[in-house]
């Protein structure tokens, strides 16, 4: 029997994993385990970079290196922006209203990280078991919820912990199988992600513009390509998937108003839809779901996997300080106290989050104009702009100490 089994191996359930399994051996004695039916091989030195990537702020960057998986990551699958430039495509991208974030208005050597997904989860994984837990390369199949413990039946027979973590993902089939519900929204956008080569180089800077259609991101890569996420419309996107490679690149120069100079495919495309989506309870009596399973958000502002990673550490503090008093890590009392942490910080990010979709991507009418030139103004605002650049860092509302 397990003290903990967290299903799920990506990034967020593997960063819940290396917390617990780091912040408990030895006094506490818990146990972790995971299971992970495919974890990420290897990746060649000479590879090229993934086209899936995830943006990591300070906050994340300190929860990593408490969890020993931070040294991990190869440096050639992580890039340090230093800069933002977010503009409407009512203005050209070199204007002087083009909203900018630098690292340097707040003393900050950089505003994050581009880091590809595969490897930032083999790392996790890596300090996960080096830290003493346990990997299990199986898939979840059904779980049943005791008073004192859970049952998690997988192909090869049933595994015993005394609290279930669901960290598998938008689609959680634990939970579907502990009755939780969900609540979704459509975007009625479809996210396409690739690599390109630019024409000039992407100088260490995230570059975003806004359009009636969509958002189309620019994040910069280490070997000084920039992965894009082109957040469309569903017609527009369907169009844009059917192009060739060269009829691709020159549809992304004209949405990028060539910021970047000409644009040339470096890698596949991939698609996926866009949905908003909220479970009302993120818990149930001995068992808690963190991350995509718990919450999902538009990927404009770039922060569906910090928040994850924050719900991981939020739930690590709680279970920590729970067996430090001697309580049940499973208890009920416990686990709601995590989801009243997270709940509530999540809350007003989701909202804003969504009101710069409707307004800045897609809004008409007055209150939409007032929010485009809204970019103007925070730009000229040392104070506004330092607001916001620390809430990019994620150094801003009630962290959980791993993150501080």
């Amino acid at each position: 029997m397990f003290d903990i089994l967290i299903v799920g191996g990506g990034p967020v359930g593997a960063c819940a994993g290396a917390l617990l399994a780091r912040g408990t051996r030895g006094a506490t004695g818990l146990s972790v385990a995971l299971l992970e039916p495919r974890p990420p091989g290897r990746i060649a030195a000479d590879a090229r970079p993934d086209p899936r990537v995830v943006a990591l702020s300070r906050a994340s960057e300190r929860l990593l290196k408490r969890t020993g998986s931070w040294e991990q990551i190869p440096p050639a699958r992580l890039s340090a922006y230093e800069r933002m430039r977010i503009w409407h495509e009512s203005i050209p991208p070199s204007s002087p209203a083009v909203l900018v974030f630098d690292a340097a208005d707040v003393g900050e050597p950089n505003l994050g990280y581009i880091a590809e997904s595969r490897a930032l989860q083999a790392a996790l994984l890596a300090a996960f078991a080096e830290s003493g837990g346990h990997i299990e390369p199986l898939p979840f199949t059904a779980l049943s919820i005791d008073e004192d413990h859970v049952q998690v039946s997988t192909p090869r027979g049933t595994l015993t912990a005394r609290l279930v973590v669901g960290a598998d993902g938008a689609q959680s089939a634990v939970r579907a199988a502990a009755g939780l519900g969900i609540e979704t929204r459509a975007y009625g956008q479809t996210a396409i992600i690739a690599n390109v080569a630019t024409e000039r180089p992407h100088q260490a800077t995230a570059w975003q513009r806004f359009m009636r259609d969509g958002t189309l991101a620019f994040l910069p890569l280490a070997d000084g390509t920039s992965s894009i996420v082109w957040s469309a419309d569903e017609s527009r996107a369907a169009d844009l998937l059917t192009l060739g490679d060269a009829g691709f690149a020159q549809e992304l120069d004209s949405a990028s108003d060539r910021a970047l100079g000409g644009t040339r495919l470096v890698s596949e495309r991939l698609s996926f839809p866009l949905v908003r989506l909220a479970a009302p309870r993120y818990v149930a009596q001995r068992l808690a779901l963190i991350g995509d399973a718990a919450h999902v958000v538009h990927p404009l502002a770039g922060q569906g996997v910090n928040l994850g990673l924050l719900d991981a550490a939020a739930l690590a503090q709680q279970v920590a300080s729970a067996v430090a008093a001697r309580e049940d890590p499973g208890a009920l009392r416990v686990l709601r106290a995590y989801e009243r942490w997270r709940k509530s910080e999540l809350a007003g990010m989701a909202q804003a989050i969504d009101a710069f979709d409707r307004l800045l991507a897609h809004g008409a009418g007055p209150v939409a104009r007032l929010a485009q030139r809204g970019l103007s103004w925070v730009n000229r605002s040392q104070e506004l702009r330092r607001f916001f650049i620390y809430r990019a860092l994620g150094m801003s509302g009630e962290l959980p100490d791993a993150a501080r």
